[in-house]
């Protein structure tokens, strides 16, 4: 690994805090991004942490520059946790950065931001270098992320009776690692008359998932907001869970209701895609489409086991357009989705399906897209 930070306290603690486990070998240190580009090919590493805020050359131009000679070199960004911190972590991550992680502060003492380094990095570094168990003599460098928890063997798929039929009430999404590009990618193409309310878990801390649903609505035809106790859900409108907080759905009256809650985190996340989507499955059964897209773990496995034995309808991500298939992954495997589809055509099914189940959306029924009984 290459560690780029103008921090000497930050590179310490970073070394300190891989330094015990034996499949991380920190192989160079830069202290602002032009160094770091004259020490990629010197040294040439796995996987690169990179600083935002440095001297001469910072994070997001060096992402940049990493991008035009290496586009498949995994970079973790390091990022302060504060609203000018998110701002640029989300602009890095659609620059081509692979993931992020927040700084220790105020932790005390180096050795315990060294455990915060161990716990919080360490996941992602093997993550996103494919490894698992331990290292495989001989083995090359991975040219692609994986899950360091790999899905078991394919099952056949679990298919319930009338699957597929059902009309489409909800629109339930969870995501990961690589997550915040591809809800880029797949909600602006969400169209305004959307008939059914969005609801998204994307692991993040405070104030990140603030800023990426301000993002996710400037680029967006249907309404993205950050979710707040007490909102009533109403179509067209997607509601992003607010980090350190789950997300769950109540009945009142015939009204559907958000309310967040600080319970126990679950697969070690808060919010957690599990306690969503069964919240979700138990106020409107099988009339759920649930969308599992790219992700470190297994967060979301449960929920879709739950869903799937409702008779509601899973999409997953396939592997080679996830940054990392550990969530989309382990649904697949289960045989739990109706289909695994590339993020360049999992919007469009989407909309396929919860337009087939309901009414015709104003739109397309101008352009001719679809007659009277959905089809094209």
């Amino acid at each position: 690994m290459l560690v780029v930070d103008d921090s000497v306290v930050i590179r310490r603690l970073v070394s300190d805090g891989l330094s015990l486990d034996e499949t991380v070998e920190v192989c160079g240190i830069a202290a602002n991004g032009k160094i770091a580009l004259q020490k990629i090919p010197q040294c040439n590493p796995d996987i690169v942490t990179l600083d935002i805020e440095m001297p001469e050359m910072d994070g997001l131009q060096t992402i940049k520059e990493i991008r035009k000679s290496y586009p498949r070199l995994p970079v973790i960004m390091f990022s302060t946790l504060t609203e000018r911190g998110a701002t640029a972590t989300l602009e890095a991550l659609s620059l081509g950065a692979s993931d992020y992680v927040t700084k220790p502060a105020n932790v005390g003492s180096v050795a315990t931001g060294a455990k915060r380094i161990q716990e919080d990095l360490l996941p992602k570094i093997k993550s996103l270098c494919g490894i698992h168990a331990g290292p495989v003599a001989g083995a090359p460098a991975a040219t692609r992320a994986v899950s360091t928890q790999r899905p078991a063997a394919a099952t056949p798929a679990r298919v319930p009776a009338a699957a597929g039929t059902q009309a489409i009430e909800i629109l339930a999404i969870g995501c990961s690692t690589g997550g915040p590009n591809a809800l880029a990618d797949v909600i602006p193409q969400l169209p305004a008359e959307l008939p059914v309310p969005v609801v998204i878990v994307q692991h993040m801390p405070p104030l990140f998932t603030k800023m990426l649903a301000e993002r996710l609505n400037s680029k967006s035809k249907i309404k993205v907001v950050e979710g707040q106790a007490g909102m009533v859900l109403q179509p067209g409108t997607a509601y992003l869970a607010p980090g350190d907080y789950h997300m769950v759905l109540q009945r009142k009256g015939v009204q559907t209701l958000l309310s967040l809650n600080q319970d126990p985190p679950e697969n070690s996340c808060r919010p957690a895609v599990d306690v969503l989507f069964r919240s979700v499955v138990s106020l409107y059964g099988n009339a759920v489409l649930g969308v599992i897209l790219t992700g470190m773990g297994q967060d979301g496995l449960r929920g879709c086991e739950l869903l799937h034995d409702a008779g509601g309808q899973i999409l997953a991500q396939d592997e080679t357009s996830s940054v990392v298939w550990g969530m989309p992954g382990f649904v697949a495997k289960a045989g739990l989705a109706d289909r695994v589809l590339s993020l360049s055509v999992i919007a469009q099914e989407m909309i396929r399906r919860i337009v087939r189940s309901g009414p015709i959306l104003s739109s397309q029924r101008r352009e001719g897209k679809e007659d009277l009984h959905g089809q094209h």
